[in-house]
C-alpha cells in the first residue's frame, strides 16, 4: 500500500510538472504556430499579465459554438476607449490562413511587453486603442490543426453546404489514407497517361511531348468515393467563404463564389460585424490572410470607381511605406491588381464603419529557395501548377533546409477503387506558410506596418491662437486644429457619402452669445466663411499633416469654452478668457 502511495505521489508530481511546462507564459514565443486552444490561453496570458492595459472579451460563438476571442489594449490613463482612434487587427478568417492569427498575437505581446521600454509603442498605445481578433474562423483554425488537410483545404466557415447536390451534405471528405497527417496526392502508373517522371528530380512529374508513352496519371488528393456516386473527395466542408459574406456590396453565388444565402449567414460573421459597430472609433483596420506578399487596398469591383484622391493620399503613405517595412511585399488595389470580390470584409469597413482598411496578405512562397535567392518562373509547369525550376528549388529547400519536413515522399498504396497507386506530395504545413523557423521575421515585420500606421491615426490638437478685444465685450477667438497624423479625422468618402457627422467644434460662454463664427481662410486679411445659422456650431473634417482654422466673434465677460468632438480622432476642450 505503501509503495502504491508512492507511486501515486511521483505520478502527480510529474502531472503536475508536464501541465506547468505546457502552460503559456508571457512573452509568448513565436518559433511555432498556437493552436485555437493556445491561442486562447495565450489572449488570457496577456490579460493576467496586464490586467491594466488589456480587456478579453467573447464576440461571439462559430456554428460549432467555438468562441471567437477579441483582446482590447487601452492604457486608461490616457482615456476611455471610444475617446482614442481605434485600430482594428484581425487574421484567420480562412480555416488554413493559421500565420495571420500569430501576427495578431506578436502585434498584442509587442504592444504591451514593449510598452515601458519603447517610446514609440508607449506613444501608439497610449493614443490608440488596439481591438485584436487573433482567429475569426475559429472552427476552421480547429479543424486546419486537428483534421487531415492539403495547404489550401479548410478555408469555409462550418455551414454545411451540398455541393455536389445529391440531396447529402459534406459527406464526401478527402481521407488521409497513408496515415501521414497530411492529405497529398495520388496518382497511378499509366502508359496512356499525359504525365512522366522529371528526369531533374523523379519527385515532379512533367507533361509528356507528342508521341511520347505515359507514366503517369494524376488522381488528385488522397481519398475514396465515400457516397458511391462514382466521384472522389466532391463534398468536403462548406463551401461559406467568411470574406464574401459580408452586408456590403455583398452578391449571390451565381456571382461571386463562397457567398452563402445572404450576407452575414456566418453567425461569426455577423457578430464581429455587431462587435465593430459597437466600436464607431475605428479607423484603421488590418485584415491578415495567408500568403502573396501583398497588401491590398479597395475598392474591391471596378463599378464603385477610384477612391476620392484625399482618402487615396492616404492609401499611398501607408501603403508605400508598408512596402519599405515589409521587403518583396507589394501595395495593390484589390479589383485592378488581384481580381474582383464582393461582399468582403474591407470593404464593410470602408463603406459602413468609415476607416482605412489593408488586407495583408503574408507568405510569400518565393522565399523557399536553397540558394537564398527569389527563384523566377519558367513557362514549364510541374503538377502543382507552379514551374518545375520553383518546385525542384523549394525542393532542394525542403530537403537541405527545413530536413524533409514538408514534403511526403511517394509512397506505394492499395487503393479500394484504383489498386495500386502512390501517394505522396506537399505536406499541410508548406507551401501557402512558412516554416515556423521564417515565422519570427513575417510576424515582426507586418506586426511592424501595424505600427506605422498606428502612428499615422489622426492626433487632432487645439489651439487659441488669437483672443483679441476688438470693441467693448466684443472678442475676436481664433481656433487652430492641427492634425499630426497622416489620416484626416474622418475619411474622405464619408464625408462625401455622409456616412455620419462631421467632427464639431463648438464654442460656449455663459455670460455671453456667438455673434458670428465660421472657416477662417485668410488670416492675415481677416477673410472667413461664416455660417449663417448657428454660428457657434461649426461642422468639419482635419485633413492629415494639415491644420484648419476658425474665427468666431463672441459678445460678453467671463469664460467661453470651446470643444472639438470627434467619431475617429477623439475630443478636445480648452477655455478662454474674455478680458
Amino acid at each position: 500500500m505503501k509503495t502504491i502511495k508512492i507511486f501515486s505521489l511521483v505520478t502527480i508530481l510529474l502531472l503536475s510538472t508536464v501541465c506547468q511546462a505546457q502552460e503559456i507564459s508571457v512573452p509568448l514565443r513565436f518559433d511555432h504556430y498556437y493552436t485555437y486552444e493556445q491561442v486562447t490561453e495565450a489572449l488570457q496570458a496577456l490579460n493576467r499579465t496586464y490586467p491594466e492595459f488589456t480587456k478579453i472579451e467573447e464576440v461571439g460563438k462559430s456554428e460549432e459554438g467555438r468562441i471567437i476571442w477579441a483582446l482590447t489594449i487601452n492604457n486608461p490613463a490616457t482615456g476611455k476607449e471610444l475617446s482614442k482612434p481605434g485600430v482594428y487587427v484581425d487574421g484567420n478568417i480562412h480555416g488554413n490562413e493559421i500565420q495571420a492569427g500569430e501576427v495578431c498575437l506578436y502585434l498584442a505581446n509587442r504592444l504591451l511587453a514593449k510598452y515601458s521600454e519603447n517610446k514609440d509603442i508607449k506613444e501608439i498605445v497610449d493614443r490608440n486603442v488596439f481591438y485584436i481578433i487573433p482567429v475569426v474562423n475559429v472552427d476552421g483554425r480547429y479543424h486546419f490543426f486537428n483534421d487531415p488537410n492539403t495547404p489550401s483545404s479548410n478555408r469555409s466557415i462550418r455551414i454545411p453546404v451540398d455541393d455536389d447536390r445529391d440531396g447529402l451534405f459534406d459527406e464526401d471528405f478527402p481521407e488521409d489514407l497513408n496515415g501521414d497527417g497530411s492529405i497529398t496526392q495520388m496518382r497511378i502508373r499509366d502508359t496512356l497517361g499525359k504525365l512522366k517522371t522529371d528526369p531533374e528530380d523523379p519527385r515532379l512529374m512533367i507533361a509528356v511531348e507528342p508521341g511520347e508513352t505515359g507514366e503517369w496519371t494524376l488522381l488528385g488528393a488522397e481519398g475514396i468515393d465515400n457516397d458511391g456516386d462514382g466521384r472522389v473527395n466532391e463534398d468536403a466542408e462548406g463551401y461559406v467563404d467568411g470574406n464574401r459574406n459580408w452586408g456590403y456590396n455583398w452578391a449571390p453565388s451565381y456571382v461571386q463564389q463562397g457567398s452563402g444565402y445572404y450576407p452575414f449567414q456566418g453567425t461569426g460573421i455577423k457578430a464581429i460585424a455587431e462587435w465593430m459597430i459597437a466600436r464607431p472609433n475605428i479607423i484603421m483596420v488590418f485584415a491578415f490572410h495567408n500568403s502573396g506578399g501583398m497588401f491590398l487596398r479597395g475598392p474591391s469591383i471596378k463599378t464603385q470607381g477610384e477612391l476620392h484622391p484625399g482618402d487615396i493620399q492616404v492609401y499611398d503613405y501607408l501603403g508605400k511605406n508598408a512596402e519599405k517595412i515589409v521587403p518583396g511585399y507589394r501595395y495593390l488595389i484589390s479589383w485592378k491588381d488581384l481580381y474582383t470580390t464582393y461582399g468582403d470584409f474591407t470593404s464593410f469597413c470602408d463603406n459602413i464603419l468609415g476607416s482605412y482598411s489593408f488586407v495583408g496578405e503574408l507568405f510569400q512562397v518565393e522565399t523557399e529557395t536553397y540558394d537564398g535567392t527569389l527563384f523566377r518562373k519558367s513557362e514549364e509547369q510541374s503538377l502543382f501548377g507552379s514551374s518545375n525550376d520553383q518546385d525542384r528549388e523549394r525542393l532542394k529547400y525542403n530537403d537541405h533546409v527545413t530536413q524533409g519536413e514538408l514534403y511526403h515522399e511517394w509512397k506505394p498504396y492499395n487503393h479500394p477503387v484504383y489498386g495500386e497507386i502512390e501517394i505522396g506530395g506537399w505536406s499541410k504545413m508548406s507551401s501557402r506558410l512558412p516554416h515556423s523557423f521564417m515565422l519570427q521575421d513575417l510576424v515582426h515585420r507586418n506586426a511592424s506596418a501595424v505600427i506605422f500606421a498606428a502612428q499615422q491615426t489622426p492626433d487632432v490638437s487645439l489651439e487659441v491662437f488669437e483672443n483679441k478685444k476688438i470693441d467693448k465685450d466684443l472678442y475676436r477667438i481664433r481656433v487652430r486644429l492641427y492634425n499630426k497624423g497622416a489620416m484626416a479625422s474622418m475619411l474622405y468618402s464619408s464625408v462625401n457619402n455622409k456616412l455620419y457627422p462631421k467632427d464639431k467644434l463648438s464654442i460656449s460662454c455663459k455670460s455671453g452669445s456667438v455673434i458670428s463664427g465660421g472657416k477662417l481662410t485668410d488670416a492675415f486679411n481677416n477673410v472667413a466663411e461664416y455660417k449663417k445659422h448657428k454660428p457657434e456650431i461649426q461642422f468639419c473634417q482635419v485633413p492629415g499633416f494639415s491644420k484648419v482654422e476658425y474665427q468666431f466673434l463672441v459678445s460678453g465677460k467671463g469664460k467661453a469654452v470651446i470643444n472639438y468632438e470627434s467619431r475617429k480622432a477623439g475630443s478636445k476642450s480648452v477655455e478662454v478668457d474674455l478680458k
